[in-house]
């Protein structure tokens, strides 16, 4: 605790962005990268779409965002295994469309706080688990990259639990080690008194080193820039942003500069672009061009993917649905993406920051205890 602290207490200003992306915080301590020679999985002289399907086979999409939990939580029956009209995603479409992995979002409608929220997030949780207890054929929990790749080989998707809303703590970081407890592995730094327009609270601070002790992954979409730049600074592990495109290309509130976009590049972090008309436009190749730019900007190890399905969005023509991805990869086959950097897209970044998570995790806890920090005292 005591270093904790002294860390927190010793922390410095942060420079502008430029700073960020040419003097990035250390971005370890990650695990050595141990990756083998990429093998080619697809025939080059095949059509587009023939050749999307045989990527995703052998390298399945890991979904960044999904609003199926609240979805869900308004029908009075489903059965996703045998598929379910009422939503964008269920087993058959998700097998359709290749995706081997899944974030289900705990986020809440807005406006709950305090015990209101812990309550609900903890509703949807139970919730979370009761939907996969009921598909075994179809659904799997994971919690680390391990046991995400396990479910995958095993035929199953992985689900992976967040993010959640920062509301959800109630303040408190003995709530954030319960809902870890419980399986949350991202939480959304936003919409709190620690986390606002004005960045992060020396107590907003403590939590972020309490995620990077734990292994949950910090959301920063929809923050402030001002929380963007001290998350960046105060992570040790990845940071996400699960709902962010390029705001060069399309001006949306949450779409991220190209100042940030390198900045998450020099971080190390993940850039998940949303399936969405209102982020990207209305056309896969409007969701394509921002791929394009993110990769360029962050580089191909910074960019991933977020369906954004059942979420209450519209979404690009061709993309209607989890079935949908290889329609993407075909395009992006067409701009000449190669088999590797597609690879990351879909499953490798996603990866390599879940492990990156753990390992940062672990080396934490060697040397800190769980901390007992209060927000009266740190922020009084």
């Amino acid at each position: 605790m005591a270093d904790l602290q002294d860390q927190l207490h010793a922390t410095t200003e942060v420079g502008e962005l430029d700073d960020l992306v040419h003097e990035p915080f250390p971005a370890g301590p990650f695990p050595p990268d141990t990756a083998e020679p990429y093998d080619p999985v697809s025939d080059p002289a095949a059509a587009p779409l023939e050749r999307a399907h045989a990527i995703l086979a052998a390298h399945p999409v890991a979904d960044g965002y999904s609003g199926l939990p609240w979805a869900l939580r308004h029908l009075p029956w489903f059965d996703l295994e045998l598929g379910e009209s009422s939503v964008d995603t269920d087993v058959p479409r998700l097998r359709e469309g290749h995706v081997g992995a899944l974030f289900w979002s705990l986020h809440l409608p807005e406006g709950l706080a305090g015990d209101r929220a812990v309550g609900a997030t903890l509703e949807q949780l139970d919730l979370v688990n009761t939907v996969v207890r009921a598909h075994p054929e179809g659904l799997r929990l994971a919690y680390t990259a391990g046991q995400t790749t396990d479910v995958r080989n095993c035929g199953r998707v992985a689900v992976l639990l967040g993010p959640a809303g920062a509301a959800a703590l109630g303040d408190s970081l003995g709530i954030l080690r319960s809902l870890h407890a419980l399986g949350l592995r991202v939480l959304t730094l936003s919409g709190v008194s620690w986390a606002s327009e004005a960045g992060l609270t020396r107590f907003g601070e403590e939590v972020v080193r309490e995620m990077n002790r734990l292994g949950v992954l910090a959301d920063l979409s929809g923050a402030s820039e001002e929380t963007i730049r001290r998350a960046l600074a105060a992570s040790k592990a990845p940071v996400l942003f699960t709902r962010s495109a390029a705001r060069t290309l399309r001006p949306h509130p949450a779409n991220l500069s190209d100042g940030l976009l390198a900045a998450v590049g020099a971080a190390n972090g993940l850039c998940m672009v949303p399936l969405t008309a209102e982020q990207t436009g209305p056309s896969v190749r409007d969701v394509a061009d921002h791929l394009d730019h993110v990769r360029r900007i962050a580089g191909p190890e910074s960019v991933a993917l977020s369906g954004t399905y059942d979420a209450g969005t519209a979404h690009p023509q061709d993309l209607a649905d989890a079935s949908c991805y290889p329609n993407l990869f075909a395009e992006l086959l067409d701009r000449g993406w190669s088999e590797p950097d597609l690879a990351l897209l879909s499953w490798g970044n996603v990866q390599r920051a879940l492990r990156s998570a753990d390992f940062t995790a672990r080396a934490a806890q060697q040397r800190r205890e769980p901390s007992t920090a209060k927000i009266a005292e740190l922020d009084g």
